[in-house]
């Protein structure tokens, strides 16, 4: 591919997954956070067919740039059960195949930037033993799912092995093998490569492989690439769980994206009395009364 093949004139793109309108609140919240804090890099919706036209319309009226990609899936069906989100997360994948751009960063729409992380950009990687860069899975399953893996306990969180270097931890994540070794899906540094990208879709290709990827595209990337990903501090993907279970480690003033995994999402739910949940109702606020005085305000 070639420059002039990109959506967006950059070799360097902020991007998110868009399947369909429920998460369109967040997604804005998003991209108006990195706004916010003045990231140089634009910002790319990768959309697929399932997304409502309403949806095409509002990210059309407040010029917010996207592309099209194909709804990725497993060869075979694997019955996620109550966690039919997986299905859609399998698309978070696709960033790997976006060549026309140097450097991909991949954001859930879950989430909101609070300090500038243009850093991301620039972070070493090559298609050998840094072939993406995320942050680790929080493997504690504080909310005891009785679906999830029984190995899914704190003493096998690799955030629980940081606890004892609170320091540090704000400035790398634990080594890659450390706990269960799964990364979280949710923020994704990728330079896009045919090679990573056939490795891919190669696994999905296999039943032996998918039927044992619990949770859908993370899993298969702590699959696939073991001991070759980058392990971020927890600060570049602060899953809103660890503020509470991993008091060691969680500092407000050193996060820089939080995360709203699980449910429920901000939008769904002011909560005054959740801090992480204030600071996203802050950002969504100021954005509803820039575009209010717009006259762009349609109800996401």
């Amino acid at each position: 591919m070639t420059a002039s093949s990109r959506t967006v004139d950059s070799p360097k793109v902020w991007t998110t997954l868009l399947t369909n309108t429920k998460y369109l609140p967040g997604l804005l919240a998003l991209e108006y956070s990195l706004r916010k804090v003045g990231t140089k890099y634009p910002f790319l919706v990768l959309y697929t067919s399932t997304l409502e036209p309403e949806g095409h319309e509002a990210l059309a009226k407040r010029g917010i740039a996207t592309k099209e990609i194909p709804y990725l899936l497993p060869k075979a069906h694997k019955d996620y059960g109550v966690e039919v989100r997986f299905y859609d997360c399998w698309s978070k994948l696709q960033p790997f195949n976006l060549t026309e751009y140097d450097r991909v960063v991949q954001l859930d729409s879950d989430m909101i930037v609070t300090q500038n992380m243009d850093e991301l950009m620039d972070l070493e990687l090559n298609d050998t033993d840094r072939v993406f860069a995320a942050s680790h899975a929080c493997t504690c399953n504080p909310f005891q799912k009785p679906h999830y893996p029984k190995d899914w306990i704190p003493e096998n969180c690799s955030f629980t092995h940081q606890h004892d270097k609170p320091d540090l931890a704000q400035l790398e994540g634990a080594p890659t093998s450390t706990g269960l070794a799964i990364c979280n899906g949710g923020l994704q540094v990728v330079n896009p490569s045919k090679a990573a990208y056939y490795k891919i879709i190669d696994a999905i290709s296999q039943p032996s492989m998918t039927d044992n990827y619990e949770f859908a595209d993370q899993s298969l990337l702590s699959d696939v690439f073991r001991d070759s990903w980058v392990p971020l501090p927890y600060k570049y993907n602060a899953l809103k769980t660890l503020r509470d279970i991993h008091k060691p480690i969680w500092r407000d003033e050193e996060v820089k994206n939080v995360h709203y995994i699980l449910t429920p999402k901000p939008w769904q739910s002011r909560d005054e009395d959740n801090k992480l949940f204030q600071w996203w109702w802050k950002i969504n606020d100021e954005r509803h009364a820039i575009e209010k005085e717009q006259g762009l305000y349609d109800g996401f």
